[in-house]
C-alpha cells in the first residue's frame, strides 16, 4: 500500500518472499509474557486471503400458492485476514415483480408491519405477504444481532426506491470459511397477478483496512 516510509512492500523470487518496512517508528514484533504486538506494515499483508463466495448464484420459488410461504437457502462463506475486519451489504435492484406489466410482490413489513430494511420483526403469518429474509450463523457469528430470534426477518433495502445497502454479515476480526445461511421467504395473496416475478440480490463484500 501506499506509505512515507524510506522502503516497504513484498519483494520476492523463486525461492523466497519477503514483506518488510524501512524508516517507520519501531516496525517489528515484540512479544512478552502475555501480549504480542506486530508494528509495520509489513504486518499489514496477510496470509489470509480475502475470498466471497456464494453458494449458488440462482434462486426459484417455483409455483407460488397463495398463503403457502415458500422458503429458500443460500450459504455465504467469507476469509477475511484485513487489520479491521469486513463487512457485506446486501440491497435488491426493485421488489419481485414482472417487467413487462410493472406487477410486483411487496417487500415484506412481516406481522407488525414494523420490519424494514433495517429493522427486523416476527413474520409467522400465513396472511402476512411480501419478500424477506433472515441470517443465521453456520460458522462463526457474523449475522447481524437482528436476528437472534428465529421468527424475525426485514426486507432487502431496494436500490430502485433510493434505499441504503445494509450489512448483512460483519466483523471486526479474521478468520478463514466464516459461513452464514440466508433465507429467503416469499408469501403471496390470492389477488396476486399471475406471471414470472424476477429481482436481483447484490451482496459486495469490502475488506476494512
Amino acid at each position: 500500500m501506499g506509505n512515507l516510509n524510506s522502503f516497504s512492500g513484498e519483494k520476492s523470487n523463486g525461492n523466497y518472499t519477503l514483506n518488510d518496512t524501512g524508516g517507520q517508528l519501531a516496525p517489528g514484533l515484540f512479544s512478552g509474557t502475555n501480549y504480542k504486538v506486530r508494528s509495520g506494515f509489513q504486518y499489514v499483508s496477510s496470509i489470509i486471503s480475502f475470498r466471497f463466495k456464494i453458494s449458488s448464484d440462482f434462486v426459484d420459488f417455483g409455483v407460488l400458492n397463495a398463503t403457502s410461504p415458500v422458503l429458500r437457502t443460500q450459504t455465504l462463506t467469507i476469509s477475511n485476514g484485513s487489520a479491521y475486519g469486513y463487512q457485506v451489504t446486501g440491497a435488491e435492484n426493485h421488489a419481485l415483480l414482472i417487467p413487462s406489466s410493472g406487477a410486483f410482490i411487496p417487500d415484506t413489513t412481516c406481522d407488525s408491519g414494523t420490519c424494514s430494511e433495517t429493522t427486523a420483526a416476527a413474520w409467522t403469518s400465513n396472511l402476512t405477504y411480501g419478500f424477506g429474509y433472515r441470517c443465521d450463523n453456520v460458522s462463526g457469528t457474523d449475522c447481524s444481532t437482528d436476528f437472534s430470534d428465529s421468527t424475525f426477518y426485514k426486507h432487502f433495502a431496494n436500490l430502485g426506491s433510493n434505499q441504503t445497502p445494509q450489512a448483512i454479515m460483519l466483523s471486526s476480526n479474521v478468520g478463514t470459511n466464516k459461513q452464514v445461511q440466508i433465507t429467503y421467504k416469499v408469501n403471496v395473496s390470492a389477488s396476486q397477478a399471475p406471471g414470472d416475478y424476477s429481482n436481483q440480490i447484490i451482496y459486495v463484500a469490502t475488506p476494512t483496512y
